[in-house]
């Protein structure tokens, strides 16, 4: 099958790569609709990709060695107890964690440089409808109304595309937030303390910390981090919103309420043994942005002349281990069934029937693991390297965490 007028509403990491995957597929003519203005490269968070997922996404050509990466080889968990442990806290366990971590904007430019010239991306541009039929698909925005074969929906976990195609089905507060903050390495308290190779999982009860080093992009680290717990009874978020029945929405650098200022100040003091609460005190309020967390999987990748992809199709809580690594998956399986099927319908079909299975499998993870590390946390203090591996066995269930194998 070759040829066809694409339309992609989203042009991120997730859009980025749709685009690539209907070029290779054979799409005569691409469009791409990225509603900011502005640079998406200056985006500073990071993610980590499993190396036995790295090396799915280099040889399917949507990741390379060139794009800058961090490469971890342990994982070390920390509590505080209130021992002689230093500052870094009580290690209670360790364990192998083979993931390399990139930096969201610099990754987003790597992605951006591969989609040939001839994709038209259309960058400031919103749209405000999709219209999808059984023959095509229509985009409606500020600059009229387009008529496409095939729509993708890579805008997001606020997708407007998956509103319109699955209006019903919303995604759902999980009750607990996440704290995101990232700031140059240069800063960051006794280096010589924190192993470059090791990512920090730094438990307390009814949350944890993560932290690990990212590339900034110009030959140097960042540091980033990501903070889950549950906000206590009654405290005012200052959202404005009730997160139960709005749709997804997030606090920019720069917007932390004073009562969720005073909460993560709490967690730093009496929670986080002393380096990693003077680590997250580093971090200054540009820098610093939280996430409601939220659930959702679409009941399909398709409706019509509509597919949805990334975040857009599925909303897996960062748990998993593997939001990016999924939307290039999605991006190579769209990639295949393009280039094998004799019609949209077919191509359609085959991309639903691998997407969805794997979008509901992330969402129970995320669900699995967050019961296990936020909302049902174990006594961490009386854990051992005995007893940290069997917990976290049962936590991940069938292995998932890092991204499931790409199937072939």
């Amino acid at each position: 099958m070759r040829g066809g007028r694409v339309a992609v509403v989203g042009g991120s990491i997730a859009g980025c790569a749709a685009a690539l995957a209907a070029y290779r597929g054979g799409a005569a003519e691409i469009t791409v609709y990225e509603r900011a203005a502005e640079r998406l490269a200056d985006r500073g968070v990071g993610l980590a990709v499993h190396n036995s997922r790295y090396a799915e996404l280099d040889s399917a050509g949507y990741l390379d060695a060139d794009m800058p990466w961090v490469q971890l080889e342990r994982r070390r968990w920390y509590v505080r107890d209130g021992s002689a442990a230093g500052p870094l806290g009580h290690e209670i366990g360790a364990m192998p964690f083979a993931f390399r971590t990139y930096n969201w904007g610099p990754l987003w430019r790597e992605l951006r440089g591969r989609v040939p010239a001839s994709v038209t991306f259309r960058a400031g541009v919103a749209v405000d409808e999709v219209r999808p039929g059984a023959e095509g698909a229509e985009v409606v925005g500020a600059e009229g109304t387009e008529r496409f074969d095939l729509v993708i929906g890579a805008d997001g976990y606020r997708s407007v595309v998956r509103a319109r195609v699955f209006a019903g089905v919303r995604p759902a507060y999980a009750g607990y937030l996440a704290w995101r903050g990232a700031f140059p390495a240069d800063r960051l308290p006794d280096p010589e303390l924190w192993a470059q190779e090791d990512c920090a999982y730094v438990v307390f009860p009814g949350g944890h910390v993560i932290v690990y080093r990212i590339p900034d992009g110009e030959g140097g680290h960042r540091v980033n981090w990501v903070l889950y717990t549950t906000p206590p009874p009654g405290l005012d978020l200052g959202l404005g919103v009730d997160l139960r029945l709005t749709a997804p929405t997030s606090l920019p650098p720069g917007g932390l309420t004073e009562a969720l200022a005073s909460h993560l100040t709490y967690v730093c003091d009496e929670l986080l043994p002393p380096y990693w609460g003077d680590l997250i005190r580093t971090t200054t309020p540009d820098e610093l942005f939280l996430q409601p967390m939220y659930d959702y999987t679409a009941p399909r990748y398709t409706r019509g002349r509509v597919l949805l992809t990334g975040d857009a199709a599925t909303v897996a809580r960062p748990h998993t281990g593997a939001g990016a690594v999924k939307a290039l998956q999605d991006a190579t399986v769209l990639e295949s069934a393009f280039a094998t099927a004799t019609t949209w319908a077919d191509a359609l079909d085959t991309y639903d029937t691998d997407r969805s299975v794997a979008g509901a499998a992330m969402v129970d993870l995320g669900r699995r693991l967050g019961r296990a590390l936020v909302e049902e946390t174990p006594a961490w203090h009386t854990m051992d390297q005995t007893a940290l591996e069997t917990w976290w066995k049962q936590a991940d269930g069938g292995g998932a965490f890092g991204g499931r194998e790409l199937r072939r």
